[in-house]
């Protein structure tokens, strides 16, 4: 590190380490959040529709789900939530007609269109007298100081907390950022990344959504394909007791306890007023008819209805908050359980993810399942460079496609940035322009993060993958936060949802594979053999691959193939392959001069940050 950047760095540290709140500020913030619970008003207009719970059979099945259930027979409903706006739906709804409490549980969490409706539901939630609970990771959850404070004394049934606030404050400032990687990498890179969404102990929604527009297809120039699963029964009680751990572990602080917060109430005198909260703020027309459609239960069970399915036996499996407490990671549920059920595999694995980086005992296992006599097939639907909200990661990716389809035996199809048939119901391409999303270096994160996808030849609003699901066999089906990634291993914390039931792993399997279908993704095979000098290209390539930072051969192992028109889709060991499908090279679709040159300086960064990608 250059001393022109050391200094302001330690001076940051420096002035961060002396940010702790004094006794007598915290007293005085408590103090008046105090005050403005006791001021708030509450909801007692009994002819008022908004003081009243709308009608559920939605939430509903979570209490005929648990009153049919015994310890050896248990019985739930699950609803796979591919469509964003499904997404959004359910949450909303669930919100709007919970009687006694709410916990949500997120990883981002944006003040845009459908950031605030989801506010707007949990203030009036709390109004009328359901406990509210809003764990958010701080890193990137309503980073605003004076929203927070304003959130902080809104009414005593709503409760904010921030979890692992590395520098004691709500926002964290670009400086911060970067002396919180120099002075306490550790802390700062473990984050929160579960997401839940707990209404009255019944029913739960999970996977891999967070609360931002992007992951309800309102993006406007990027959104996610995305999966969530609603459970409604007795797992649900499994999934309050995670939540329990996190809310009362000690790296979760209420929102006034945090120096930036409790700064803004002191100098106020009150509770804030903000403008975001403001309930005759003008609202987007999107908002006003969401807000609307999701207070007939009737309308939104109708519309559910049918991807909903009752089965038998489901798991949650998460990691404990204590999993970031020491030098070993501790309470690695999710990760546990998901290597137990790719290792139970025996005729065929599916998986889903967003970033296939793969840590070291991950590789152990898939060589190990490719070595059996009759080794399961793996099929692995991922993203493409253009597709991706991660350069980095997905450069790490592209150094091991050799590994990945020679060794590991995966078949592997990334997705399209502008998929033909998915279910994402977003405008027309090309009807906003070339405007580029703005994304975070390591993945999926809030609305100000610095650093974006690739640019692509053709203008849009472009798609990403950000599911994260298995099926096993068709016999078992997972969706969860988990990317798969030494990142969800070791650092992030995680849960999923595993479903012991052929029709809803059969249901999940045809999701994953409308992803891989040719209109929506380009399959990943080996390049055709060059005339002469193939075995020696290999080596080299293969060689190449092991160094420890730099991948410096020029002639990549794999390729992207489309299909052909007047072709069926064929396997990539199937000889008239190359007759029916077209190398399209190894980005197709990106528009950077030099990609290659780009991608390879890429690699080699990434090389060095498979720990924490």
């Amino acid at each position: 590190m250059s001393p022109r950047l050391a200094l302001p760095l330690l001076l940051v540290l420096f002035a961060s380490g002396c940010a702790t709140l004094s006794r007598s500020d915290l007293r005085a913030a408590t103090d008046i959040v105090e005050s403005g619970h006791a001021a708030a008003r509450d909801c007692r207009d009994g002819n008022d529709p908004a003081c009243r719970p709308v009608a559920s059979p939605l939430l509903a099945l979570g209490g005929e789900a648990i009153a049919a259930s015994t310890a050896e027979a248990p019985h739930h409903y699950v609803t796979l939530l591919d469509r964003g706006q499904d997404g959004l739906i359910a949450r909303l709804h669930l919100i709007r007609a919970a009687r006694e409490n709410i916990d949500l549980q997120s990883f981002i969490y944006d003040v845009d269109d459908s950031g605030l409706l989801v506010l707007d539901e949990l203030l009036a939630a709390a109004r009328r007298g359901v406990k509210v609970r809003l764990l958010l990771d701080q890193l990137y959850g309503l980073p605003d100081p004076g929203l927070q404070a304003a959130l902080a004394g809104a009414h005593p049934n709503f409760e904010l907390r921030l979890y692992n606030p590395t520098f004691g404050e709500a926002k964290t400032q670009p400086l911060q950022y970067a002396a919180g990687i120099v002075c306490c990498f550790r802390k700062f890179n473990r984050r929160m990344h579960t997401k839940l969404l707990l209404v009255d102990g019944t029913v739960g929604v999970t996977g891999g959504r967070n609360i931002q527009d992007r992951y309800f297809d309102w993006g406007e120039s990027y959104n996610y394909r995305d999966r969530d699963i609603l459970v409604a029964g007795p797992i649900a009680a499994a999934m309050k007791e995670n939540f329990e751990a996190f809310w009362t572990f000690e790296q979760s602080h209420p929102a006034h306890t945090l120096k930036d917060v409790a700064e803004r109430l002191i100098r106020e005198g009150g509770v804030p007023a903000h403008r975001l909260l403001d309930p005759a703020r003008e609202r987007s027309p999107r908002v006003l008819a969401m807000a609307e459609a999701v207070t007939d239960g009737a309308a939104v069970y109708e519309r559910l209805a049918p991807l909903t399915l009752p089965v038998g036996q489901v798991e949650f499996f998460a990691d404990l908050p204590e999993k970031h407490i020491g030098e070993q990671p501790a309470h690695e549920d999710a990760s546990r359980a998901m290597r137990d059920l790719v290792d139970s595999s025996r005729d065929e694995l599916v998986m889903q993810t967003p970033y296939l980086v793969l840590s070291r005992p991950a590789r152990k296992l898939f060589r190990e399942m490719h070595a059996r006599t009759d080794a399961p097939e793996v099929i692995v639907s991922t993203n493409s460079l253009a597709a991706t909200d991660a350069f980095p990661v997905y450069a790490m990716s592209h150094k091991y496609k050799r590994l990945y389809l020679r060794e590991l035996g995966f078949q592997i199809f990334e997705y399209k940035p502008y998929p033909e048939d998915a279910p994402i119901d977003v405008a027309a391409t090309g009807v906003l322009g070339p405007r580029e999303a703005a994304l975070p270096i390591f993945g999926s994160g809030s609305s100000g993060s610095a650093s974006g996808p690739v640019p692509l030849k053709r203008a849009g609003v472009r798609v990403g993958l950000h599911a994260k699901s298995i099926v096993v066999d068709d016999r078992i089906g997972v969706v969860g936060s988990h990317n798969f990634d030494p990142r969800s291993d070791k650092l992030n914390t995680e849960s999923m949802v595993v479903v012991h039931d052929s029709q809803f792993a059969g249901a999940l399997r045809a999701s994953i594979q409308r992803d891989m279908i040719p209109a929506n993704a380009w399959t990943i095979a080996r390049q055709e053999k060059p005339p002469v000098l193939s075995g020696l290209n290999y080596s080299l390539g293969k060689l190449s691959e092991k160094l420890p930072i730099f991948d410096i051969w020029p002639f990549p192992y794999a390729s992207s193939f489309e299909l052909r028109e007047g072709c069926n889709p064929l396997p990539p060991e199937d000889p008239r392959f190359y007759t029916c499908y077209q190398d399209v090279g190894a980005f197709p679709e990106v528009d950077l001069p030099l990609k290659t040159v780009y991608t390879r300086i890429l690699t080699a960064f990434g090389a060095g940050l498979v720990p924490i990608l």
